[in-house]
């Protein structure tokens, strides 16, 4: 994909009516209208979670049909969630620096704007939705086809491993997590204890178990060959455009790491747990092939099996800490990826007792 304007120099708004202010987004936007005055904004959808994604579309002085655009950033957000801007920056380094190297579908960026000093940031993208595309979710199951056609992205973003050697910025974040610091271990506890929880065994739904297990994991990921990672590849970040091809968004978690990550996350997360009992070997051979019909050397099969059912904890981990999505959500992916976690023994290949 071509890169996005990288724009440094232009405010970042904290606020929601800032950036629909048409003076500001006549600015953003002067890359893709030429120069030209905003003369309306519409607002269509204001999604809110951590992140603040807001479609609208905008009239252009002189120009006759309106345009469809999304902004994601954190708006209208309190001091501690507003720490967490170097997330937005990750995605909008993403759009300028690695999305133009990598073959994989995503949005059109057309502005991304950063105050590194300030560490906020917000990307402009075209709106996906006005264009005909259509956004998955997690209640609405995958079947192992459409996994198999979002392994091939991945594999796609996995293949760009050779910019790991000029991106320092792209660090590994499972080391990080398995801190702790975000989510206290009585927090998390507390957490699935809840109705997240729910169906899972006293020994996955352990949070001091869970812990060690991210931690023995990050031991093992820092010592295998770094990928190009997502870092969060739940249904809800990937798209299929108007041709029915798959893409991905959201690159707040972009970080280098083992493969295995994202794979066993994405398809312990958005298959149903019978589907994935059933299909999921199959799927780790298909990923197999597709990442060395690039060129990168993985694994043998029965390795590779090690590997993905050890990283069913890092997907688990990101759920039983989540909490400003749908309980729903959260509820059903806590619960496959803890199954996940339960059927593959997880903890006990990682060496936790």
């Amino acid at each position: 994909m071509a890169g996005a304007i990288a724009m440094e120099a232009l405010r970042v708004p904290a606020k929601l009516d800032g950036v629909l202010d048409p003076a500001w987004l006549g600015e953003a936007l002067a890359g893709v209208s030429g120069g030209r005055a905003v003369t309306a904004v519409e607002v269509q959808e204001v999604i809110r979670t951590v992140a603040t994604k807001v479609r609208f579309a905008v009239a252009f002085d002189g120009l006759a049909e309106p345009q469809g655009f999304c902004i994601k950033g954190l708006l209208d957000v309190d001091e501690l969630t507003a720490r967490g801007g170097a997330t937005m920056i990750r995605e909008a380094d993403f759009y300028t620096r690695v999305g133009p190297q990598v073959a994989v579908r995503t949005p059109t960026c057309v502005a991304a704007i950063t105050d590194r000093a300030a560490m906020q940031g917000l990307v402009v993208m075209r709106d996906l939705i006005a264009e005909s595309a259509r956004f998955c979710s997690a209640l609405e199951p995958f079947t192992a086809d459409q996994a198999a056609a979002s392994l091939d992205q991945l594999a796609a973003l996995h293949a760009g491993r050779g910019l790991l050697a000029t991106m320092d910025w792209i660090t590994p974040r499972v080391a990080d997590l398995a801190r702790m610091q975000y989510v206290p271990v009585e927090t998390l506890q507390g957490l699935l204890d809840g109705k997240r929880g729910e169906g899972l065994s006293p020994a996955v739904r352990n949070a001091e178990r869970l812990g060690a297990g991210m931690r023995a994991l990050a031991e093992r990921d820092a010592a295998r060959p770094q990928f190009l990672v997502h870092g969060d590849a739940h249904a809800g970040n990937i798209f299929r455009d108007a041709a029915g091809a798959t893409g991905l968004i959201d690159w707040q978690l972009l970080q280098r790491g083992g493969w295995a990550l994202d794979v066993a996350y994405h398809v312990c997360a958005v298959l149903p747990v019978d589907v994935a009992e059933r299909e999921e070997r199959a799927l780790l051979d298909h990923y197999l092939a597709a990442m060395r019909g690039l060129g990168c050397d993985l694994p043998e099969r029965e390795e590779a099996w090690r590997q993905y059912r050890e990283a069913a904890i890092y997907g688990f981990y990101l759920w039983s800490i989540t909490r400003r999505v749908d309980p729903p959500i959260i509820e059903l992916f806590v619960n496959r990826l803890g199954r996940a976690v339960e059927r593959h023994g997880s903890h006990v290949l990682l060496g936790v007792g």
